[in-house]
């Protein structure tokens, strides 16, 4: 429990100070989100391009990771009440998914600047995370629901905000 609290603390402490951007152009980064750049600020850097090329090999690569996270995660929902975002989790939520492909796909070179994090409904109405990759070919979307890579329109989902190049800067979809 006092970890817990010390590491709310710090989230308080670290947006007053500056070091987590609140809020950018009407949209609010999640607070698991925040928590989650304190404690792995080299995952939360702004790099690269805002954009990348998509070709046949940037595709496979998409999908391999996509395939990947997918199978090595099984699905549980994060206590209620509670967001936690885990890297590399062996269990998790839909967040834990997407964290986990962006720093696999920042790790094989693509750069973090085109890899955003969206926050979405689903058709059912449920509040979902996803991938979306930034390419010369439109935004494409991975998500662990499925293992299929699709165009952002074409993901069934209604996006509500999505974080920009700087992964700690949110906006609204």
């Amino acid at each position: 429990m006092k970890s817990g609290l010390i590491v709310a603390v710090a989230a308080v402490f670290a947006m007053l100070a500056g070091m987590v951007e609140v809020q950018a152009a009407g949209a609010q980064s999640p607070l698991g989100f925040k928590i989650f750049c304190l404690k792995y600020p080299n995952e939360c850097k702004a790099a690269g391009k805002s954009s990348l090329s998509m070709t046949d090999a940037t595709m496979q690569t998409l999908k391999r990771v996509n395939l990947s996270v997918n199978n090595a995660i099984r699905p549980k929902n994060d206590s209620r009440g509670k967001d936690v975002w885990t890297l590399n989790a062996s269990t998790g939520d839909c967040e834990d998914y997407v964290i986990t492909k962006r720093s696999r796909l920042i790790k094989m070179g693509l750069p973090a600047g085109a890899l955003r994090i969206a926050y979405a409904k689903t058709r059912a109405g449920e509040g979902h995370a996803v991938l979306i990759v930034k390419t010369s070919q439109g935004d494409y979307v991975l998500d662990n629901r499925t293992n299929a890579i699709k165009l952002k329109a074409q993901a069934g989902l209604r996006f509500i905000s999505i974080s920009g190049a700087n992964p700690k800067s949110w906006t609204g979809a």
